[in-house]
């Protein structure tokens, strides 16, 4: 690669990893704000919001495949100049994105109690944490379409676009959080369920946002024919990409949640420093999901045009890139580890288990971001969805998540142990995705002509 080609290269990329990166952080850091705030309210609420939010983080897994996998499909026939397939492509993900959102909230409204007991035995927990799913549910359905229209500023070149909308909506949920939960200047103290309300106003700022944006110029957006457009050779294309992606997200995601349900049954310390300690990493391997979605973008559009000698060189620089994002998230977590504790109100116990799991959430995240890059950003976009899937499996539901359960439920392992064990599952993955990224099974045009 010349210079010239070098210096493309890390501009398209930054281009798309900076203004992704950012809008990660800043949804995370949506998450962060309301940790914080209930963590200053009482230790329960902070630990009960947390396992309510499993709901909303199961529905992303769905609706990230059916994004993800539209996605891959979406850049490589954006690559190849095909606008109306672009825009049908996005149809189709909006419907069914909306339809998995609806499910969600049906859930989320009417059946709370019972979600909540899924994740702790703790009658508090449950209550708190079924009020606040109750609130929060019609914010469910603003997400998931959300998501679609975010999908397309990126694939359009307006990345940008969707990090200033983030910015918005992370002032807006700070300030409303801050009336809504401790009841500041006359508004009524809501507590736990304040933090359900501000996400909701939030989400439909975005929403309207991401539509108003959609219809200026001659930007892709939804209308009744695309709609109504149908092609079974397409779709079978996109379930191609998406059923993989979506076993591979509910294989890493269910087994994420479980984590949720182990700490739930080893106490509210445990609970709450295993919740903090999750936010902290959504903030951190921000740069990582950032670097992964150019990727995808990246690729898929030079593979959509067949410049398949070109795609592989960038996917080889993807992966030295990963390896020193990966270095970066690592010395981020043991830097802030011990400083973090003193922001949050929890026992002495509590304190010490938060310290603890993020000096081993460095070494996590050294593993997750060389994940997330090659098999998250470079596989999909050539159509090689199943290796995910079949690395998670194992991974997670054949090594980490057993050996957890046991040591949880049989042998009565230390909160630490217990922890290392349920999070060890990324770091078992990595020895094996360079050599599945020299066969170049993800090196494919996925368009079709006409």
């Amino acid at each position: 690669m010349t210079s010239t080609e070098n210096k493309k290269f890390y501009k398209e990329l930054l281009s798309l990893a900076v203004p992704i990166g950012l809008q990660n952080l800043l949804i995370a850091l949506i998450g962060a704000t309301d940790a914080l705030m209930l963590g200053r309210l009482t230790q329960n609420s902070v630990a009960a919001v947390s396992l309510a939010n499993q709901i909303v983080f199961i529905m992303n897994l769905f609706v990230a495949s059916i994004v993800g996998g539209g996605g891959a499909l979406i850049a490589q026939y954006w690559g190849k100049g095909d606008r109306t397939m672009v825009k049908n492509l996005f149809c189709m993900i909006l419907k069914w994105s909306t339809g998995i959102s609806f499910v969600f909230f049906a859930l989320a409204m009417f059946f709370p109690d019972a979600l909540m007991r899924i994740y702790t035995p703790e009658k508090e927990l449950i209550n708190i944490g079924a009020s606040y799913l109750r609130a929060v549910s019609i914010s469910y359905l603003f997400n998931g379409i959300t998501q679609c229209y975010f999908l397309m500023m990126k694939i359009e070149g307006r990345a940008s676009r969707s990090v200033i909308i983030s910015i918005v909506t992370l002032l807006a949920d700070v300030v409303l959080d801050f009336f809504l939960i401790y009841g500041i200047a006359g508004v009524p103290k809501f507590g736990a369920v304040g933090s359900a309300y501000s996400t909701v106003a939030v989400e439909l700022i975005a929403l309207s946002w991401c539509i108003i944006e959609s219809y200026k110029g001659e930007r892709i957006h939804c209308d009744w024919k695309g709609l109504k457009w149908f092609s079974p050779d397409v779709t079978k294309d996109f379930g191609k990409l998406v059923f993989p992606m979506l076993g591979s997200s509910l294989a890493w995601g269910l087994g994420f949640s479980m984590h949720s349900l182990i700490m739930g049954h080893l106490g509210s310390d445990a609970t709450a420093a295993a919740s903090i300690t999750s936010v902290v990493q959504e903030i951190v391997t921000c740069v990582c999901k950032g670097v992964s979605a150019g990727a995808g973008i990246i690729i898929g559009k030079l593979l959509g045009q067949s410049l398949f000698e070109k795609a592989k060189i960038y996917g080889r620089k993807f992966c030295h890139i990963s390896f020193g994002v990966g270095g970066i998230h690592m010395l981020l977590l043991c830097a802030i580890g011990p400083v973090l504790a003193h922001f949050f109100i929890l026992t002495p116990q509590a304190k010490e288990y938060l310290i603890l799991m993020l000096l081993f959430m460095a070494f996590y995240v050294f593993a997750y971001s060389i994940n997330t890059v090659v098999v998250c950003g470079i596989f999909p976009a050539g159509g090689d969805a199943k290796y995910d899937a079949i690395s998670v499996f194992f991974s997670s539901w054949c090594f980490s998540l057993p050996l957890a359960l046991l040591g949880t439920f049989v042998f009565d392992l230390p909160v630490m142990a217990v922890y290392i064990l349920m999070s060890a599952d990324e770091i078992v993955k990595l020895p094996w995705v360079y050599p599945r990224y020299k066969k170049f099974i993800w090196l494919k045009n996925l368009t079709r002509e006409g």
